[in-house]
C-alpha cells in the first residue's frame, strides 16, 4: 500500500470512526448517523449491519479480567470480531474472521470494513450486544477453535 493510499485510508477510517460515534439514542442523531455512514459504506452494508444487530446476532463476552470478545451470528456460520485493533500498526484499523473481510478488505482493499465489524461497532455504541460473562478456559476453546492444527 503506498503512503498516499495509506493516508487516505487512515482519513476514511476517522470520518467512519466519527460517524459511528455521532449515533445517539434520538432519531435525529440516528438519520445523521446513517447519512455520515453512507458516505462511507454501501448502503448494503449498513442495512445488513442494522438487520443483524435486529436479530440479537452480535455477542459480546466479558472476562473476569475485563476483557471483552466479540462473535457475530452470520447467515452461514459464527465470525470472531476484533473492532479496535492498534490503528498506529497495522493497516486496517479491525478485523473479523469472515470470508467478505479477507477479500473485500485485505486483499481487494474495496471496503473498510465487513457487515459484522459494523454490527458490532454498532451494537457495542448502542448497548444492544447480548452480554455473557465467559471463564477463561472457555475463552480459550473459543479461540483454539479458529486455528487451525
Amino acid at each position: 500500500m503506498s503512503v498516499e493510499a495509506l493516508q487516505c485510508s487512515l482519513h476514511l477510517r476517522h470520518v467512519l470512526q466519527a460517524s459511528i460515534q455521532a449515533f445517539d439514542s434520538d432519531e435525529e442523531s440516528f438519520e445523521e448517523g446513517i447519512e455520515m455512514l453512507r458516505a462511507v459504506l454501501p448502503e448494503t452494508m449498513i442495512i445488513a449491519a442494522l438487520d443483524i444487530i435486529d436479530r440479537e446476532g452480535v455477542m459480546k463476552y466479558k472476562t473476569s479480567w475485563g476483557r471483552h470478545h466479540y462473535e457475530v451470528l452470520g447467515t452461514t456460520s459464527t465470525y470472531t470480531v476484533f473492532p479496535h485493533l492498534d490503528t498506529a500498526s497495522t493497516a486496517v484499523s479491525s478485523y473479523c474472521t469472515c470470508p467478505s473481510f479477507a477479500y473485500a478488505v485485505l486483499i481487494s482493499e474495496n471496503h473498510l470494513m465487513c457487515k459484522h465489524v459494523l454490527a458490532v461497532c454498532l451494537a457495542d455504541r448502542w448497548s444492544r450486544c447480548v452480554v455473557r460473562p465467559i471463564e477463561d478456559d472457555e475463552l480459550l476453546l473459543k479461540f483454539a477453535g479458529h486455528v487451525s492444527p
